[in-house]
């Protein structure tokens, strides 16, 4: 495979100027939290010939030619050239035009989100006898903005007081102080939990209207009827999926998860430890759990093992707990992989459950794999296990 190299540098919040060295490598500063403060990082373009970068434009997308038509291409990333360049894999794109454009990173994404960039990847694993993860096939997904963190107590409490001042009713209060189920909160920059799948989905309908933005959900495939109240099975024809803060697609959302990388349990390797994620560990259990402690001692608080949002390092997308601390909700029905190739999936047209994804803080390391799929009614709110987090379609 030959590797073209073009350097640029972003940096989100605030741009730096573009800068090119040679032909295929570029570099960018990414600023994107206060957590991981500045994060220095290079990407590449690896594929079956040679190519070149064009173009670096202020918000974050590059423009490159001499593609093969009908093949696909890398862009992998590195935080270091000199020394050892650890390169890993950021986004794949299949190529249909010579000349293409691909936005890569934002600049200025919306307020706590960022940018995952549009390309393929393959959905599952074989690593560990799965079924339900198989089989593997490729899924194209387009562009779109994904929460930092599960949404918080303090996010879920802001949205929900406007909500219920505005036609919206829930089946619960989600674990805030004064709710019947306070005893589960954790605080302010904890994941909501006590939350249903009905719940999410209204929420992210209020938290659309709160901020202006068309909502994604209704009650019929007419689309007239906004989704507020009641437990409605709203179907894939009655979702904008264009149009404001919406749950992730379980494609969407493994896709993120992944930060790039194909074929591994998780979202930075193929082992897991206590460093790295909020879990239940159990090494006799799992081979590749390197802890074995339980739950972890770090955040052991009577029957509540939950951890802050933001306190394990990201992956490559700046997402945070995409592995452990508490499951999340997915749109789709749950049912059975195709082996075809597919663009944006929405699932299952009907069924009895509702996916959701991630591993938690009382699961083994098994549920933390990012090819696990897990289901549950939709109105089942999960007690301290399950929680959400956005997605924003790009250009709202």
């Amino acid at each position: 495979m030959n590797d073209m190299k073009t350097l640029m540098t972003f940096r989100l919040g605030g741009l730096f100027p573009a800068l090119a060295i040679g032909a295929g490598l570029f570099a960018a500063i990414l600023d994107s939290s206060a957590q991981s403060g500045q994060d220095i990082r290079f990407f590449r373009i690896a594929g079956p010939a040679a190519t070149r970068i064009t173009a670096l434009r202020p918000d974050g997308t590059v423009v490159w030619s001499n593609a093969l038509t009908g093949t696909n291409y890398t862009v992998q990333t590195s935080t270091s050239l000199g020394g050892v360049s650890n390169w890993v894999d950021y986004v794949q794109i299949p190529v249909i035009n010579r000349v293409n454009t691909n936005r890569l990173v934002d600049p200025s994404a919306p307020s706590g989100m960022a940018l995952i960039p549009a390309g393929s990847f393959t959905i599952g694993d074989n690593l560990d006898g799965d079924s339900f993860a198989l089989p593997l096939h490729s899924v194209y997904v387009s562009a779109f903005y994904m929460d930092n963190y599960d949404v918080t107590e303090a996010l879920w409490q802001q949205v929900y007081n406007w909500a219920i001042n505005h036609g919206y009713n829930f089946d619960y209060p989600g674990s805030v102080p004064g709710s019947a189920y306070s005893s589960y909160s954790k605080g302010v920059n904890y994941p909501v939990v006590i939350v249903d799948w009905y719940d999410t989905v209204k929420w992210c309908n209020a938290r659309s209207e709160k901020e202006g933005k068309t909502p994604a959900y209704y009650t019929s495939a007419a689309q007239t009827t906004v989704y507020r109240t009641g437990e409605v099975n709203v179907d894939n024809n009655s979702v904008k999926w264009s149009s404001g803060y919406r749950l992730p697609t379980e494609a969407e959302w493994e896709k993120a998860a992944r930060g790039g990388a194909s074929g591994q349990r998780f979202p930075w390797g193929n082992t897991i430890s206590e460093s790295q994620a909020n879990y239940y560990s159990s090494s006799s259990s799992y081979s590749y759990d390197l802890s074995n402690t339980g739950y972890n001692p770090t955040f052991t608080n009577g029957n509540i093992y939950s951890s802050p949002v933001g306190y394990f390092a990201p992956n490559r997308y700046g997402l945070y707990d995409m592995a452990g601390n508490v499951w999340q909700w997915c749109w789709d029905w749950s049912g059975s992989y195709g082996s075809a190739s597919q663009t944006d999936p929405h699932g299952a047209t009907s069924g009895s459950y509702r996916l959701y994804r991630g591993g938690s803080c009382s699961y083994y390391a098994f549920g933390c794999r990012t090819a696990k799929r897990s289901t549950h009614t939709p109105a089942d709110y999960g007690y301290f296990g399950i929680g959400f987090r956005s997605i924003l379609p790009q250009g709202q």
